[in-house]
């Protein structure tokens, strides 16, 4: 469920695992003591100094009008921000796709396997990066950090148009990984810092489906692009250069627009600034703080569930990017034309669109994320069979290919889902870090790795690419109901705490909740799944 309760102790400095023990419950009154708690001034010293003086002592109540309306503030300084950032990313790394059968890969001279690394190589820049980004990311001001980042990412995708060979194209992609290599780790702090635990599902799946999105407008643009017969540069290469330009020019007003955290945002009150913290007090994973501390690294890697969101991205992902870079060869291979095979990429991002806008009604009307995951696994196996079964003999047979390529999307939903829960299960901002970063670290392998199952000579039908998907597919299964056995066992023992008259583990007040504690440290803390 959403927010169920269930006690693990784990104080400030014993972990949860130790109510197991005979003497667990004793041992827990004991290290939960008054001791903890010796005044305000000793608490606001474990909280960062910025976030501190926009901190209240205790929690109190914001009303539901006051609640909407600092939601609508955040979600037009930053949702928007998300949003129209994901859309630009989605579309710069689509570019490669769409210019696949638009002659890049004769103008510049790609055989064999080459085409697949200038996918498999931005991720393996990524998969390098990964964890400095993260720490990078937790220390600066994250909307300067992103500005900068974006108007280099749109000077690369620019250059792309100047490559004449493999190797130029292999240069400017893996710089491009680089520096988008900080987008997505960046939203996902950002969800948690500016918003609810209850809205930061709707919020992530909001900019990730900005996926579908960019199908839709992708594919559209890349036909018009395509109609460019002459002129001083091919039709790929002004998709490249003026998709550049875009980026570039949307950078400098994200330095503008975006405010780094509520604590530094001049576009609101300073009455404004302190209720947008004291409205996240509920999630108790933290705002901001910039202290390194070695134990949250330990327990990052030794938490299990740190490696069952990684192992979703792993699942996940290693079939997206595959099916992503591959798409339009794909589609075409059934027979479809030029104009086509853009048309029917576009109905694809409207098929995401309604798989990640649908998982997400569902989350909200039963507080189910992980049997909500499972669901959709399901038609992903059906479009992959039939995909590795079905004949191409008739138009009628190809067109239900083409459906059936759509429908094993459908666990993009899992993806998305994953990504909100890795926000709202973490504590601890170096926890949190490092989680980030492992998750995104495992995100980029399976990126890397997806387009080089797709072998060339294996095509058209590409039966060890799908096979090696349907094996993704069983992991992920397994990695589901894992986790929900796990957040639940846990949530259980915490409720036995709180049952047991242990005060922290039942604090409506949630006095600690800014201390930076990790998930494992604060009996008080429940599970999402």
């Amino acid at each position: 469920m959403s927010e169920h309760d269930e006690p693990n102790v784990a104080s400030p400095h014993r972990d949860i695992q130790q109510v197991d023990d005979k003497h667990g419950l004793e041992e827990v009154e004991r290290t939960f003591s008054p001791d903890l708690d010796k005044g305000n001034q000793q608490r606001y010293d474990k909280v960062d100094k910025e976030l501190a003086k926009y901190v209240a002592d205790e929690a109190f109540e914001i009303s539901e009008e006051e609640n909407s309306r600092l939601r609508r503030l955040i979600d037009k300084r930053v949702l928007a921000i998300m949003i129209t950032t994901y859309f630009i990313q989605a579309i710069d790394k689509g570019t490669l796709s769409f210019s696949s059968i638009m002659g890049i890969r004769e103008d510049t001279g790609l055989h064999g396997q080459q085409y697949s690394w200038l996918t498999t190589c931005i991720y393996i820049t990524i998969l390098i990066v990964e964890y400095p980004q993260n720490y990078i990311i937790a220390r600066v001001p994250i909307a300067k950090y992103l500005s900068f980042m974006i108007i280099a990412w749109g000077v690369v995708l620019a250059c792309t148009a100047l490559c004449k060979n493999f190797t130029g194209l292999v240069v400017v992609r893996t710089l491009l990984g680089l520096f988008e290599s900080a987008c997505q780790p960046a939203f996902v702090i950002l969800s948690s810092i500016w918003y609810k635990r209850e809205e930061q599902a709707s919020r992530v799946t909001y900019w990730y489906m900005m996926n579908g999105a960019q199908q839709i407008v992708g594919g559209l643009l890349a036909y018009c692009f395509s109609l460019i017969k002459t002129g001083p540069l091919k039709s790929w290469q002004w998709l490249f250069l003026s998709y550049g330009i875009v980026s570039v020019l949307y950078g400098l007003f994200v330095g503008w627009w975006m405010p780094d955290s509520p604590m530094r945002a001049k576009c609101f009150s300073e009455e404004d600034k302190r209720l947008m913290v004291e409205r996240v007090r509920s999630n108790q994973t933290g705002v901001q703080n910039r202290k390194f501390k070695k134990e949250q690294v330990y327990e990052a890697l030794k938490d299990p569930q740190v490696w069952g969101y990684a192992l979703v991205q792993l699942c996940t992902t290693l079939p997206t990017s595959g099916l992503g870079s591959f798409q339009g060869i794909i589609i075409s291979s059934f027979g479809f034309s030029l104009l086509e095979t853009q048309l029917l990429a576009m109905v694809l991002g409207f098929y995401i669109i309604m798989v990640l806008l649908g998982s997400v009604w569902i989350v909200k009307k039963t507080n189910q994320n992980l049997l909500t995951m499972l669901g959709f696994c399901i038609p992903s196996f059906i479009g992959t069979i039939c995909l590795m079964t079905v004949p191409t003999d008739s138009k009628t047979q190809k067109i239900g290919l083409v459906i059936c390529y759509y429908i094993t999307l459908s666990f993009w939903s899992a993806q998305t889902l994953a990504l909100s829960m890795l926000s709202r299960n973490v504590g601890g901002q170096t926890k949190k870090s490092v989680a980030v970063a492992l998750n995104f670290i495992i995100w980029a392998t399976g990126n890397a790795i997806g387009p080089q199952v797709f072998l060339d000579t294996d095509k058209p039908r590409y039966f060890f690419a799908f096979s090696t998907h349907l094996g993704c597919y069983s992991l992920l299964v397994v990695v589901i109901v894992g986790l929900r056995f796990y957040l639940v066992h846990q949530n259980k023992k915490r409720d036995e705490l709180a049952a047991a008259g242990v005060q922290e583990a039942r604090d409506a007040k949630m006095v600690h909740a800014f201390e930076d504690l990790t998930d494992k440290e604060n009996p008080n803390f429940r599970y999402v799944y």
